[in-house]
Formats: C-alpha cells, sequence, structure tokens
C-alpha cells in the first residue's frame, strides 16, 4: 500500500506539477494531476490561493490559468532544503 502523503507533500507536487507545465495550467488537469479527490483539491487550491503560493491568469482566450508565484517559488526551495536535511540525518 502506498504511502499517504502529507499535507507540505501534497502542496508541494502541486506546486512542482504547475512549474513542470510551463508555469501555465488550466485548473482542471491541475485537479487530476494533483491526484485528489475534487473536495481535497478544492481545499488545497483555495488554500494556495489565500497564502499567495499560485495566482489566477487569463489566457488569450478568456481561460483561467494557474501559476506559481514568487512566493510558491520559496516554498518549493524551502521544502527541498528541508528534505536533504531530512535524508542527510535519516529523520
Amino acid at each position: 500500500m502506498a504511502k499517504k502523503r502529507n499535507k507540505l507533500e501534497v502542496i508541494y507536487d502541486i506546486l512542482k506539477k504547475i512549474i513542470e507545465k510551463g508555469n501555465a495550467v488550466r485548473i482542471t488537469p491541475l485537479a487530476r494531476y494533483s491526484n485528489l479527490s475534487p473536495q481535497s483539491f478544492n481545499e488545497y487550491y483555495y488554500e494556495l490561493l489565500n497564502k499567495d503560493l499560485i495566482k489566477i491568469n487569463k489566457d488569450k482566450k478568456g481561460n483561467k490559468i494557474i501559476s506559481v508565484t514568487d512566493r510558491g517559488f520559496k516554498y518549493l526551495q524551502e521544502y527541498r532544503v528541508v528534505m536533504r536535511f531530512i535524508d542527510e540525518f535519516e529523520l
């Protein structure tokens, strides 16, 4: 059985997926990529918006596009530092 992701991992995975898609992804594909229930995804989505880790832009057709903010990039950077620390000390 797969290990359940904790909140920090889920946030990292969502932000990382946005970056992998060129820092511009529509909400429906992002929800699919997140591998969360619709309710859980919505909770994370609104939390990321409220904490200024992601922002909503519009493309040329007027579709909502999600991208990572500078604060979101900082989260990704700091998360990697913490994970290296945990791995190095086998915590």
